[in-house]
């Protein structure tokens, strides 16, 4: 527990639920607010708390003045941005959009659970063998709204729904360079080196040239 800030009237306390209502309790605020958040890593959240501090204190001062035009051109300051949003990061901002959801759409993508139904895994903790192949780098994942989302195009039905043994190499090859969104779009376009296929459709039945296809787009990427 500890205060992240304390001006002008208004103090931020950031912690354990146990913690900021102990705090509360000796308290001798007029009024609270509170944010409460389910997962948040703890980088983050000092971050958040420092910038809602500065907001909070700034706003808090401003409105204990006159409504004047200097007072609200103050408040302005506070709550819009410091530069204009720039036309390219929009552009850049829906294209990464349309592509997630195309990624989503697309019905390739299956959760722990309903790997662990197909591979006839243990249903006690049904995302134990899925996360291990994960760290083995034997798969690969998205993470959308709290959930992991592996690849149904990686699972070899011929093998109880296992790992596509070729999709370590190309997880290998794209070790440092492309997330697990990187390479769920990598592996849903069409792809040059493969005449125009998507890596894919070709992962099961031509590995060795999604593996060259993957050690190529790597060489692309290093000489930009």
């Amino acid at each position: 527990m500890k205060v992240v800030e304390d001006r002008s009237g208004v103090a931020t306390w950031g912690g354990t639920p146990q913690e900021v209502q102990a705090r509360l309790g000796r308290s001798h605020a007029d009024r609270v607010l509170v944010l409460a958040f389910d997962k948040i890593h703890e980088p983050v959240f000092e971050t958040l708390a420092a910038n809602v501090t500065s907001v909070a204190s700034s706003m808090f001062e401003v409105l204990l003045q006159r409504h004047d035009n200097e007072s609200l051109e103050r408040l302005a300051e506070v709550l819009v941005p410091r530069a204009p949003v720039s036309p390219r990061l929009i552009k850049e901002a829906a294209m990464w959009v349309q592509a997630r959801k195309a990624v989503l759409d697309s019905g390739d993508w299956l959760t722990a659970v309903q790997i662990a139904e197909l591979a006839d895994l243990s249903r006690v903790n049904p995302s134990a063998q899925p996360n291990k192949w994960k760290r083995q780098g034997s798969i690969f994942a998205i993470h959308h709204n709290g959930v992991d989302y592996f690849p149904g195009f990686g699972l070899d039905p011929g093998s109880q729904f296992r790992p596509v043994k070729a999709l370590a190499k190309v997880i290998e090859a794209f070790g440092g360079h492309k997330d697990g969104w990187g390479m769920a779009y990598w592996f849903q376009s069409d792809n040059g080196f493969l005449g125009g296929k998507r890596p894919q459709d070709l992962l099961a039945s031509e590995p060795d040239r999604v593996i060259e296809a993957a050690r190529d787009e790597v060489q692309d990427i290093a000489h930009g």
